[in-house]
Parts: C-alpha cells; structure tokens; sequence
C-alpha cells in the first residue's frame, strides 16, 4: 500500500508524503525567517518539502559568505589605504641631517667628538704636565713661562672660550637629528598603531561574527545529514514493509 502524499509545501505548492519534509516548528529561527520570507502566510504548522530546505540552506549559506568575504575586503581595502597615505613616509636621518652637513658643520662634529674622548683628555693632559715641567725645571735652559703660569691660563682659556660654542654647533645638530628621530618615532607609531587598530578589527570580525556564522553552516550541515540519514531510514523501513507484504501475499 503506498505512502499518501497527503502534505502540502508551503514553499513550491506540490505534495508529499510526511517523510519527505519537515514543519516550520522543526526548523530553526533562520530556516523559519527565511520561510515566512518566502510565504508570509506560513504557520508553525505548515510543511516544507526537503528540496526547499536544501536550497534555502544553501541561499542562506551563500549569503553569510558574501557578507563575510564583503567586510573581509572592506577591512583590506582600509588597510592597504592606511598603508599607502604619503603621511607615513619615515626619513632617513642620514640624508637628511648628515647628508647636508658643510665644511664648517664637518669640522664642528669632529671637534665635538675628540673633545667628548679620552683621547683629548690623555692628550690635553701630557701637554699641561709637559708644560709646567719645563718651566719650572727650565729643561734645556727654556723658561718661556714662569711660574704662576700666566701665558698657560691665558692658552686655556682660549682653548675654553673657541671650544664651547664649537661643541654647541655640534650639539644643535644632534638636536636637529633628535627632532627628525622624535618625528620619525611618531609617523612610525600611528602607523602601527593604526595597523594594529584595523588588525583588531579583523580579529574581533573573526572571532564574533564569521566563527559563529561557520558554525551554523556546520549546524546546517549536520541537519541535512540528519535529514538525509531519516529518509534513508524511511526508504529501509517501506522497502521492508513491502517485502513482508510479498511473503505473506506471494504470487501465484
């Protein structure tokens, strides 16, 4: 005895039999919204046939892929426009604060540097020593400079008074090259910042949306294995039936 078709699809209209189908108060809260989508006149008792449910399964999974791929690419798109913005652009300290230097600037930097060493200290030091000796020894009969050292204070402090503003030559350089390095530090810090900002984003976009929007497709996915699994069943148990009706009733 056949199976009656006695259910009605609220989606294609056609009959099935009760197998062949599952009703909107089976179906999920998406399935469900989408039905009444479809047929605004859908209750929690009408009957939509499996190859409804398929395809509406597979819109809706298409659809929360394109949404997902769509702010994927927005979120690129930010991230390559922050990349390429002419404000980002680091220089370099070496053509720029030393690339430029002059003569006078070369020769201010290398006097800071040996006037900054243990080699001009040694070196200052031997020539004072050496200095007093011979004048209060007179080594070699020379006394160019008796004692209390008068022409010897006065050496020092020219050396004094030419050195210091040479030195704060120097020094304003290096505040120049400090200023171009603070620079430098802030355009490369709101880069990554910004970076890590859009980063975040994607993240957070993975992590509370497209994680939980894989595992419905998953829970999707499991349904129509379940789907599947039952009308096999089903088929075993008519394809049983009928064999028992052919044993009972065998033809003659």
């Amino acid at each position: 005895m056949a199976i009656k078709k006695n259910q009605i699809c609220a989606i294609c209209g056609n009959r099935f039999t009760i197998t062949e189908g599952l009703f909107l108060r089976d179906l999920s809260d998406l399935l469900k919204e989408q039905v009444i989508q479809t047929n605004k006149y859908a209750k929690e008792s009408s009957f939509i046939c499996l190859k409804d449910l398929q395809k509406l399964r597979i819109d809706r999974m298409q659809t929360t892929i394109d949404q997902d791929l769509k702010i994927d690419h927005q979120m690129s798109d930010q991230l390559q426009k922050e990349l390429e913005k002419d404000t980002y652009v680091i220089k370099n300290i070496n053509d720029t604060v030393y690339g430029k230097r002059t003569r006078g600037q070369k020769m201010a930097d290398a006097v800071a540097k040996f006037g900054g060493s243990w080699q001009f200290i040694i070196t200052f030091s031997i020539i004072i020593i050496l200095w007093m000796t011979i004048n209060i020894v007179h080594l070699f009969g020379v006394n160019f400079d008796p004692y209390p050292f008068i022409l010897l204070n006065l050496f020092l402090s020219c050396v004094a008074a030419i050195q210091a503003p040479i030195i704060m030559m120097s020094q304003n350089r290096q505040a120049d090259r400090d200023r171009f390095d603070s620079e430098n530090d802030y355009r490369t810090n709101t880069k990554s910042e910004m970076e890590i900002r859009i980063l975040h984003k994607k993240m957070d976009q993975l992590n509370e949306v497209q994680w939980p929007h894989i595992l419905d497709i998953q829970k999707m996915q499991i349904e129509v294995l379940s789907e599947i699994e039952n009308e096999i069943q089903s088929l075993k148990a008519e394809k049983q039936a009928q064999e028992n009706r052919s044993t009972r009733h065998p033809h003659k």
